[in-house]
């Protein structure tokens, strides 16, 4: 291992010289293939970190897809429903656990994983680089590979796809800096463990929290941790299915990501599963079409002439109507927020998306406002007491 890499440049082509380097030791991270760039690696860094915490955290195999230094989705290798797998594009593939978790990851928000940064918490297999070959990405970082998906993704952009091998016993210093216009900046790591023991202040009347919901709060709070502030998550079925980055108001944040949660539902609907496609039209562009078939503009893609460009015959409408009723069977969905929800509002947007599970640090002087609104629709909420900025 090296001491430090030179890289072609900064966040943009002007910002030179460039490199990563450690003070002590060896670098943690080895390039097995490609020439990966200066926001390679922070995506990298940052997507190994909340894999690694939610295999710690679930004892299960995780999977992230980051873009821009904020995670487009995470998940848990759990098995996927035929339903799922359509949606995923997977249907077609062997799948491994560790597909799964990627499938799902990927899954959650695939416009905005175009071009993703993949982790994952365990060692790459034949299945998952199988997956990973036939989808626009930039690179990946594993603990390690097995031959055989290390043939498969070396064949990908012409050779050059980005491969990182990141050494699972790698522990940081416990003080961290950075430098901003000159200025050092220096703080402690955040090494909080997020556990089922900081989902035990229950403030609402209801108490319910299965072990299902239990497991989606902390897949959620664990990619708040890693998710540019202010920032909400969604999550179902061991997995982010909404993540609202980088706003400036909580409810922007909540809002962006429940309209990423209800996309994602919507995509389970009938009238979507049957969308006539032709055969060669590529997953990008279908991940396009559905989602302006599913927006308020559907009609433009179903104008005379345009939608024989994509299908092999007019697709049904889907009338709006139609799309609250299905949203409205929507449930059991988790919701985490990296800081305290300061208005009713938020628990009000949550619910449009079928949202039964709550965990916030609260302090809000409006908290009383928010168990409230929480109370009328039987929501459970848990206040954390722990904050998860991330900047």
């Amino acid at each position: 291992m090296a001491t430090q890499l030179e890289l072609k440049y900064g966040c943009n082509p002007n910002q030179k010289p460039a490199r990563i380097f450690v003070k002590h030791g060896e670098l943690p991270v080895t390039v097995l293939n490609g020439r990966p760039g200066y926001i390679n690696f922070l995506d990298a860094l940052n997507s190994w970190q909340l894999v690694h915490e939610l295999k710690e955290a679930t004892g299960i195999a995780a999977a992230a897809s980051f873009k821009h230094v904020s995670p487009a989705g995470a998940a848990l290798a759990l098995p996927l429903s035929d339903t799922l797998k359509k949606i995923y594009f997977v249907d077609d593939l062997p799948l491994s656990p560790l597909a799964c978790a990627y499938a799902r990851a990927r899954g959650a928000d695939r416009m905005s994983s175009y071009g993703d940064f993949i982790a994952l918490s365990d060692p790459c297999d034949k299945e998952t680089a199988a997956l990973i070959a036939r989808e626009v990405s930039d690179g990946i970082i594993a603990p390690g590979y097995s031959d055989e998906a290390l043939a498969i993704l070396k064949g990908k952009r012409k050779g050059n796809y980005t491969i990182l091998q990141m050494d699972e016993n790698y522990r940081p210093d416990p003080i961290e800096h950075k430098d901003v216009y000159g200025i050092t900046f220096e703080q402690g790591r955040n090494e909080l463990r997020i556990e089922e023991s900081v989902l035990t202040n229950i403030v609402t009347g209801s108490k319910e929290l299965p072990a299902e919901a239990k497991r989606d709060l902390i897949v959620a709070l664990i990619a708040l941790k890693y998710t540019q502030s202010n920032s909400v998550c969604y999550a179902k079925d061991g997995q982010a299915i909404g993540i609202g980055a980088g706003q400036q108001s909580r409810i922007h944040c909540t809002r962006l990501a429940g309209n990423k949660a209800d996309i994602w539902y919507l995509r389970q609907h009938p009238k979507v599963l049957a969308l006539p496609f032709k055969a060669d039209i590529r997953r990008p562009d279908r991940d396009n079409t559905i989602d302006v078939y599913l927006s308020d503009d559907s009609m433009d893609v179903l104008a005379d002439g345009k939608w024989e460009e994509f299908f092999t015959e007019k697709p049904v409408p889907f009338s709006q109507e139609e799309k609250k009723a299905w949203l409205e069977t929507l449930s059991g969905v988790s919701l985490g927020s990296d800081a305290f929800f300061p208005f009713g509002d938020n628990i009000e947007r949550a619910k449009r998306s079928g949202v039964r599970y709550i965990a916030q640090p609260g302090g809000s002087i409006r908290d009383d406002h928010v168990i409230d609104t929480c109370n009328r629709y039987g929501m459970t909420m848990a206040f954390t007491g722990v904050r998860l900025f991330h900047h």
